[in-house]
């Protein structure tokens, strides 16, 4: 066949590369774009379009919204459009059976981790949060199975020593579109040989809650900085300080003062921000947020006092 009728389903920032992709390839057809409904967002709960809406907009096209795209009357108004091929990315939604039924080419999906490792909602910020070395992208078969369909393409890359979960991110899906274009030209000609997950190597990576950005003092201060890194921008890393109010904290630095204070303990308040000891190591406090204050550097935090040396941070 000359093109392929393609219908995008994505939501998030990491299937937008995907979107200009298919966009400006000339052996694709974008028959489609479908996307979450606006949700409530910002300061005043207004409704706001999702990024891949905002995208497809500016380039002109009317994106397709879908609180259940595998809802009857979606997969119904899908197939009508006869694609060859579907691809999601980001979306947010589980398809069911009767959608991934509708194109004759299958559904691919752009999923970035090295599959089997790191099936599920957040593999960016579980990768970093464990302190990986390597991560990369994979074009897979979408299956009624999470994350576990055969593999079309797939690339890895060393995940840089200070990288955080926006950066990484955003670096995984300009090589996701690439292998995505790669992927589908396999299916237009004919060519794809897809490769089966070793199911011996299965771990998943599931969807971050508020608690997981605790900080445990007791934990290596590598260990609290890769957490960071990986729940940045959310649920990102907090604490909490003597009184019990809580702290947030935006940025950090491990530093290896000499002592043997447990952690938790304020080592020194002053300088760039507090220091606190962890379980080998402390923790520089470059930038954070007292409960109701705005974000501040640490310098001007430890300028208000807001607590001594021999404080214990985490109650």
């Amino acid at each position: 066949m000359e093109k392929l009728r393609v219908i995008l389903l994505g939501s998030g920032d990491l299937a937008c590369p995907l979107l200009r992709a298919l966009r400006s390839s000339g052996r694709v057809e974008l028959a489609a774009v479908v996307v979450q409904p606006d949700r409530p967002g910002g300061r005043g709960r207004r409704l706001l379009p999702c990024s891949v809406k905002r995208a497809a907009e500016g380039m002109g096209i009317v994106p397709i919204e879908a609180a259940d795209a595998s809802s009857p009357e979606m997969v119904a108004a899908l197939a009508a459009l006869s694609p060859d091929v579907l691809v999601v990315a980001d979306f947010g939604q589980f398809l069911k059976a009767p959608l991934l039924a509708v194109p004759p080419l299958g559904c691919l999906n752009v999923h970035p981790s090295l599959l089997p490792r790191y099936r599920g909602a957040s593999p960016v910020q579980w990768a970093l949060a464990n302190g990986d070395a390597e991560t990369g992208v994979c074009v897979l078969y979408v299956t009624p199975k999470m994350d576990a369909g055969d593999i079309l393409e797939r690339r890895s890359t060393a995940i840089l020593p200070d990288e955080t979960a926006p950066e990484l991110e955003a670096r995984l899906a300009e090589t996701g579109a690439e292998l995505l274009l790669r992927a589908l030209e396999t299916l237009r000609l004919g060519t794809a040989r897809p490769e089966p997950q070793d199911p011996a190597g299965v771990t998943f990576a599931r969807k971050l809650e508020k608690e997981d950005g605790r900080i445990d003092w007791t934990a290596p201060a590598a260990a609290t900085y890769n957490r960071w890194r990986g729940f940045t921008p959310w649920p990102g890393l907090y604490t909490t300080v003597p009184g019990g109010a809580l702290l947030k904290v935006h940025r950090l630095r491990i530093e290896r003062p000499g002592g043997a204070a447990a952690p938790g303990t304020v080592l020194s308040c002053g300088g760039e921000g507090p220091l606190v000891a962890a379980a080998d190591g402390a923790l520089r406090l470059l930038e954070v947020q007292p409960a109701g204050k705005t974000r501040m550097d640490g310098a001007a935090y430890c300028r208000g006092r807001p607590f001594r040396e021999g404080d214990v941070l985490g109650g």
